[in-house]
């Protein structure tokens, strides 16, 4: 029985798409000496040490790739200036050397940490793993500086999570300068005579890192680019050819549909909505899909209930959950994963305007439940109820939803988890797995019956979407279970992680972080090849 990566090498061997967005080329090439193609100048390499963070005094330990490369290459001159460039860098730290081989202009030797740190589930994160990506953003970012072209990566153990790393912390968002842009980096994958090199994770790893970079450049597009009408030719595009279909829904759609509690956030602004619907077929079409609903609020300025200068700082990622949704919809794409997926994705401005909905406003859902709108302000579950109703049409495998809902989260956890409510144990199994391998934390919160009581407690309407008394995080839970009918779901609060410091994730620059793509394709990724794996032994 082939392993879920093993079986996922295969699928990632097929041929791409001309047209498939690609960041990083020629990941396959192998190290050749008599490469003339570059000037020695733009060439780099990334290399690794070991080394006891609790001893100032340790001198550290070369990975066995650097080791190699250090007695075949280099002729021993790295051990040797690392003598006189003590103490040994730690994690997160690193050195660079000019000139200690032909081939290479500067060989940067980042630190590791300990060679076998401990399995620490109290982190809820693999850590070893988690320097590896610290690792290598550290010698490429530093190698991006020096304005190197060809960039060459060691895989330090696990060459997806050394791709990650690199492809994530290059990244650069700067299509709006005209002038100062800097240069992005060539990453490939070191390969050396003698040893083997696992290009498949490279590649997966690369194709992981490219969807949280399409992500984060979907979350930073100024909100004038990216109206709902803009979002969705912008989805067409990039999913052109990919194997993706793409169906654009206008406003006259959904008002037949009835789905008047996202129509009711979109009322405010002359900017009509938009519900965009993708689908991909990895398997026969009579399998049930995985539907993905990604809220897509291209602008939130809190509505008549307005926020501050400050809270609308960052008011155009609020379509995080959009951008999250279609960027792990075209990675399971290229990825040929064995899955069937639908991507529910509501588009819509809620800005203030003459017609927008007000405080003490009810709108009628889908299933004739009626929702008291006491605050504009906390209009994200007003936006996701109907596609969540209408997912029920496909008879879902699962259902996911991806929102930036409620600002407590902040508050309480920062900037270092997702926050997850689910009905279902198999779910958040499987997501709590995916994200200890990917770094990207969740953390389970309850959907108590008391937080229901606290939405459903006034007599003259089914729901409000503020209730009584505090718990805002989870009384938005319970809105959004009060629309959910016998289907396994989780929903993910990801306003917590919409954005970042730049230091929290080092291989993440400050500004949109674009997480959780990574661990949203991974669950599904892993999902999908155990559900494949148990038919084929069903079917021998």
């Amino acid at each position: 029985m082939l392993s879920p990566l093993r079986f996922i090498s295969k699928l990632l061997l097929r041929p791409k798409p001309e047209n498939f967005l690609t960041i990083h080329r020629g990941v396959y090439q192998k190290l050749d000496l008599d490469d003339s193609c570059h000037e020695t100048s733009t060439r780099g390499l990334v290399l690794g040490i070991y080394c006891d963070e609790d001893d100032p005094n340790d001198l550290g330990r070369l990975t066995p790739t650097a080791m190699m490369f250090n007695n075949k290459y280099a002729n021993g001159r790295i051990t040797e200036l690392l003598k006189y460039s003590r103490p040994c860098p730690r994690l997160g730290d690193f050195r660079t050397f000019f000139n200690v081989d032909p081939y290479y202009s500067a060989v940067v030797l980042v630190g590791l940490g300990n060679e076998c740190p401990d399995d620490n589930e109290m982190e809820c994160m693999d850590d070893q793993k988690e320097a590896i990506r610290i690792a290598a953003a550290m010698g490429c970012r530093e190698l991006q500086k020096l304005q190197t072209i060809d960039v060459r990566v060691e895989s330090f153990g696990h060459a997806e999570s050394a791709a990650e790393g690199a492809a994530l912390a290059t990244w650069t968002n700067d299509e709006n300068r005209s002038i100062g842009r800097k240069i992005a980096p060539n990453i490939r994958l070191l390969e050396i005579e003698g040893q083997e090199a696992d290009h498949v994770g490279w590649q997966i790893g690369l194709q992981k890192a490219e969807a949280q970079n399409l992500t984060r450049q979907l979350q930073d597009t100024p909100a004038n680019k990216l109206t709902p009408l803009l979002f969705a030719q912008k989805i067409l595009n990039i999913l052109m050819q990919s194997g993706v279909n793409v169906e654009v829904k206008v406003k006259d759609w959904a008002e037949t549909h009835q789905m008047n509690s996202f129509l009711a956030v979109a009322k405010g602004s002359c900017e009509p909505p938009i519900f965009l619907e993708l689908s991909y077929f990895g398997t026969s079409y009579d399998e049930r899909p995985i539907v993905l609903i990604g809220q897509g609020t291209t602008y939130d300025s809190g509505g008549l209930c307005r926020q501050s200068a400050a809270e609308q700082e960052y008011g155009r990622g609020d379509m995080t959950g959009a951008a999250v949704v279609v960027a792990a919809c075209r990675a399971i794409a290229s990825m040929h994963l064995p899955v069937n997926i639908r991507c529910l994705i509501p588009l819509c401005e809620h800005i203030m305007g003459s017609s927008a909905m007000k405080p003490g406003d009810v709108v009628k859902t889908m299933n004739g439940k009626c929702i008291e709108v006491a605050n504009t302000d906390y209009e994200g579950p007003l936006v996701i109820v109907d596609a969540l109703l209408y997912a029920k049409n496909y008879f879902p495998r699962y259902v996911i939803d991806v929102g930036t809902i409620s600002r407590e989260i902040k508050h309480t956890f920062g900037s270092e988890v997702s926050t997850v409510f689910t009905n279902s144990e198999y779910l958040w199994n499987e997501m709590r797995e995916a994200s200890f391998h990917t770094g990207d934390r969740v953390w389970r919160l309850p959907l108590w019956d008391i937080f229901r009581k606290k939405i459903t407690a006034y007599p003259h309407v089914d729901v409000t979407n503020v209730g009584v008394g505090s718990g805002y995080t989870c009384k938005s839970a319970a809105i959004l279970n009060e629309f959910v009918d016998s289907v396994d779901w989780l929903h993910m609060d990801v306003y917590g992680v919409m954005v970042t410091n730049g230091r929290d994730k080092p291989y993440l620059q400050e500004g949109m972080a674009g997480r959780p793509t990574r661990t949203l394709i991974e669950m599904i990724a892993k999902s999908a090849v155990k559900e494949h794996q148990r038919y084929s032994l069903e079917s021998e």
